[in-house]
């Protein structure tokens, strides 16, 4: 679950290689980081209409994803810290301000308590900010996963001999593949399930549902799509033959689910 960004990565079907860094004068610019930021910048613009449509000022959804961002981040590196206790005690300064290195539903729960507190602050209802904001997350994954794509991330799949196969031969967490061997690109296949949820999710935040619809089928239909990828991905199991992204993606369904049936959303979809 540990996303490492690499400094070039080979393209199979594109046949040539993409540099991560650019460079402004003296000053390194991460692809990788571009991405992020574009994923914040799209996230703020989709939050902003969902926030005017429901009657909020938008310029309140700038903020929250500044808050949303700055708790994503801590959330995802404790996470990672978490995760990999044993490396982060050999090193730990090394190991927390390193560029690669981050765990994303780390990042979803420390962005979620982040916001908490911002809507608090507002007075804006919980449950109706956070369908607003349900479409704007699922599209930022998406982004945020083209980004991992073109950076060189380390999170590839298993070895495949389908035609889109991909080999990332210059990745900075190591390749030790033999030529000719290539692997599903995982990323391409999560950024595609993502930007599908986000349309979903957009259709729906138009429908009249009960509050904790739209955020309630994110969970259930991001995690499902995190669930799937993970049987082509390369994560050790660590229980009931599952992988840890996957266990969590099924608590997650679950909350999912508890919302539609407590919100009486799920009668409503079936009528």
């Amino acid at each position: 679950m540990r996303v490492a960004c690499a400094r070039r990565v080979g393209y199979h079907a594109a046949a040539r290689m993409l540099p991560d860094v650019l460079h402004i004068g003296p000053i390194p610019i991460h692809l990788f980081g571009i991405f992020l930021a574009l994923a914040f910048l799209a996230a703020g613009w989709v939050s902003a209409r969902e926030f005017a449509r429901r009657g909020y000022d938008p310029s309140l959804a700038s903020n929250a994803v500044v808050w949303a961002a700055v708790g994503g981040i801590i959330g995802a590196r404790l996470w990672l810290v978490i995760d990999a206790w044993p490396e982060f005690v050999r090193a730990p300064a090394s190991f927390l301000l390193t560029g690669g290195g981050f765990v994303f539903y780390g990042g979803l729960l420390g962005g979620a308590v982040a916001v908490t507190v911002y809507y608090r602050r507002v007075g804006i209802p919980w449950w109706n900010g956070a369908d607003a904001a349900a479409p704007a997350i699922a599209l930022a994954q998406a982004i945020g996963r083209l980004g991992c794509q073109v950076a060189g991330d380390g999170d590839w799949g298993k070895e495949t001999t389908l035609p889109w196969g991909m080999a990332y031969p210059y990745a900075v967490v190591g390749w030790d593949k033999p030529p000719g061997v290539r692997v599903h690109p995982t990323p391409l296949y999560e950024a595609a399930a993502y930007l599908t949820i986000f349309w979903v999710l957009s259709r729906l935040s138009r429908e009249a549902t009960p509050e904790g619809t739209v955020v309630a089928w994110y969970l259930i239909l991001a995690s499902a799509a995190r669930f799937l990828v993970e049987f082509v991905r390369v994560n050790p199991q660590v229980a009931f033959g599952l992988t840890e992204a996957q266990l969590t993606s099924l608590v997650l369904i679950g909350c999912g689910a508890s919302v539609l049936v407590a919100k009486g959303a799920w009668r409503t979809a079936a009528a």
